[in-house]
């Protein structure tokens, strides 16, 4: 036989004997394999003298450790080893007697566990919510006593970060929703001869409920989520870390300035919201309606009310504060790694965006109890 050419043979006897030769390794393993799962008698032996055996590597160990493993045999029936092929031997062994967790099939009834998660996690998400706002109300007095405290800069940043570079696409969209709206009530109005009741359409709608809302709903997506990705990306390059060892806190630095910036900015976006709405339906009811502008802004100022724009303007700081809040809590909650930054920058913007419809429909509610 050539030296390092890997075989066996099978002494019979009580018991059998398999006595395996050459070098058992991963080059041969696709040889040895059939040959021993082919033969009859390796069902049958009792031991096996590894003394005739070279160079073992994992994949050699691998294929007698099923041998004794099919047998019920264990390291004592193994004779003439090396102590490096013995220990080999015994650590493959262990992985073949350890037993395998199948995964159970899916059920229907997975659905119960799934959502019992999911209510879990929401009524967890909110206890987080709600120590967040404690701990950003802890930290708001003493700053607003100490002025030297303040951060104007930080503050401007923001303000033009999140108001002055999105007030375009809040118009934009205001306005081609305000024109869909307009179209889509004057044709059901039209049938009925009263398609000039599109302008309190239009105008009740957006002061009421579409400005707030659509300018609400674009902030959670476009600043929540940089807000969520800004101090995420800081927490996973332990700039946070560094801010609480050098004395200072996080929430009056980071948290406390965002906030602010949107409570100066989401009125102001509402407002602009508002007239770009109301803007879109002036033009379809002049190009499709034959409602001249002058018509239209002077049945506006006849049926215009101050409440419904007093309304609509109250919701924004509440979403203004939502949406600054669940954006910098998630941004804290990131653990690290890219993907934890990606995962809590959209549940940010899920989540605000929830919270901002569901504020809203409250918000409804309870202004039709209170005849507003």
């Amino acid at each position: 036989m050539l030296s390092g050419m890997a075989d066996f043979r099978i002494d019979e006897g009580d018991p059998a004997v398999l006595r395996p030769s050459g070098d058992w390794t991963l080059e041969r393993f696709a040889r040895l394999q059939p040959r021993l799962d082919g033969a009859r008698a390796a069902s049958r032996i009792g031991g096996i003298d590894l003394s005739g055996t070279g160079r073992m590597d994992s994949a050699g160990a691998l294929l007698i450790a099923r041998l004794l493993h099919r047998n019920g045999l264990g390291m004592d029936a193994v004779a003439g080893a090396s102590e490096a092929q013995r220990a080999l031997l015994a650590a493959t062994l262990a992985t073949l007697d350890q037993p395998v967790a199948h995964p159970r099939p899916p059920h229907w009834s997975d659905l119960f566990a799934h959502a019992g998660a999911a209510t879990l996690e929401l009524v967890a998400q909110g206890r987080r919510l709600l120590a967040f706002i404690g701990e950003v109300l802890t930290v708001l007095p003493g700053v607003l006593v100490r002025p030297r405290r303040w951060r104007p800069v930080s503050v401007a940043h923001h303000i033009e970060q999140t108001g002055l570079d999105a007030m375009p696409i809040v118009a934009l969209l205001s306005f081609m929703v305000g024109a869909v709206i307009t179209f889509l009530g004057a044709v059901v109005l039209r049938d009925f001869g009263a398609a000039v009741f599109a302008v309190e359409l239009v105008a009740f709608s957006f002061l009421r409920e579409f400005g707030v809302l659509l300018a609400a709903i674009l902030l959670a997506g476009r600043t929540a989520s940089a807000f969520t990705a800004q101090i995420g990306a800081m927490k996973a390059r332990e700039e946070i870390d560094a801010i609480r060892t050098l004395g200072m806190d996080p929430i009056e630095i980071l948290v406390l300035p965002r906030l602010l910036a949107l409570l100066l900015v989401v009125p102001l976006l509402t407002f602009v919201a508002m007239a770009a709405g109301i803007l879109g339906g002036l033009v379809i009811c002049a190009t499709s309606l034959e409602i001249s502008p002058a018509m239209f802004l002077a049945r506006f100022q006849d049926t215009f009310e101050l409440r419904h724009f007093l309304v609509g303007i109250a919701k924004a700081p509440v979403f203004a504060v939502v949406i600054g809040l669940i954006g910098c809590l998630e941004g804290f909650k990131v653990e690290g790694s890219a993907e934890s930054v990606g995962q809590r920058t959209t549940s940010s913007v899920v989540q605000s965006i929830f919270l901002v419809i569901l504020l809203d429909a409250v918000f409804a509610l309870v202004f039709q109890e209170l005849g507003l």
